[in-house]
């Protein structure tokens, strides 16, 4: 096979690469379900011993890969459900359980807003972003609808597939539909709008490799507004074959306030930062209108309209410097 180690447990993840990598397909169905759910079930266990970035070169390599595989799976699974979802003639957030790691956004919800409460002190915020949000945003629908009943989203995504589908998913709700809304456009192209957000988030996959991760954590950090709250996706031990990992040497011009690794069904483990530079409180009322006029050149904005419960698509051609 030339990239396992002795180790028995890098041994089994690699063997579930191999047969992963000879699928014929990776969208939904019975032998891609069997086998990654064999490997999510292998990488979950904690194990302080697997430090992924001490392993050969072809570990390494076939780690990389497997990531960006999964990713690829992740984006199938969550179109798939998405679509299920949205054939449902009453509200389709009625039937999120249908989807298998509901629970599981559920649990990582609650501890991100719990480790976010933690951080405001007694602040809540008015604007989130969440970068690489999907065709199934259950990270911004859970805090929306749970956690952070007033605040407004805006959800980033480079595929307009995704946010179109994702945009009908909230569009019959009454509540979600005024507070959410999609954006198609590369984050390396957002930049003033940024500003205006008291949080945001960066999905786990945004950044599948350390240069490419470290890259949009830099360019964050030149736009968002000082004070302002980066939540960030990592893996911690053998989790780490299924994500990227986060460290703080990455994470220059934030303060990093906590690290949380898990060591239930949630996989990914939580780093919540502060851009340097604020006063420690983690908002950013100044920039809001920045927020709430937001436009990216070049980009699709899909603004959903409860009472014709359809969605508008505006093309936004304006810089956004004059808009903001």
């Amino acid at each position: 096979m030339g990239y396992c180690q002795d180790d028995q447990l890098v041994n089994k993840i690699c063997d579930l690469y191999e047969k992963i990598s000879k699928l014929e397909t990776l969208k939904p169905c019975t032998d891609v379900d069997t086998l990654f759910k064999q490997l999510v079930s292998t990488c979950i266990p904690p194990n302080p011993n697997i430090d992924v970035t001490k392993m050969s070169e072809n570990i390494q390599e076939m780690r990389s890969n497997l990531i960006k595989i999964c990713g690829e799976a992740e984006g199938y699974l969550e179109h798939h459900f998405s679509s299920i979802l949205t054939s449902f003639e009453d509200n389709p957030l009625h039937h999120l359980n249908l989807f298998p790691y509901y629970n599981n956004y559920l649990k990582l919800s609650k501890l991100e807003f719990d480790l976010l409460e933690q951080n405001l002190n007694g602040s809540v915020p008015k604007t989130v972003a969440f970068i690489g949000s999907g065709p199934l945003p259950l990270t911004s629908v859970v805090l929306a609808s749970s956690h952070l009943k007033d605040s407004v989203f805006h959800n980033f995504d480079i595929d307009p597939s995704a946010n179109s589908v994702a945009a009908r998913l909230v569009s019959s709700d009454p509540d979600l539909s005024q507070r959410m809304f999609f954006h198609t456009v590369d984050v390396m192209d957002v930049t003033e709008s940024l500003k205006g957000f008291d949080v945001v988030f960066l999905a786990a996959l945004v950044g599948m490799d350390k240069k490419e991760k470290v890259k949009v954590i830099e360019h964050l950090e030149k736009h968002m507004s000082p004070g302002a709250l980066l939540m960030l996706r990592s893996a911690h031990g053998p989790r780490a074959f299924l994500y990227p990992i986060v460290e703080p040497c990455d994470l220059q011009g934030f303060e990093v306030l906590s690290v949380y690794h898990p060591t239930d069904e949630v996989i990914n483990s939580i780093v919540i930062t502060r851009k340097l530079g604020g006063d420690g409180n983690g908002v950013v009322h100044d920039h809001i209108d920045q927020a709430s006029d937001l436009a990216c050149n070049c980009s699709t904005i899909h603004v959903i309209m409860n009472k014709k419960k359809s969605i508008i698509e505006e093309f936004a051609g304006a810089n956004e410097e004059q808009l903001t």
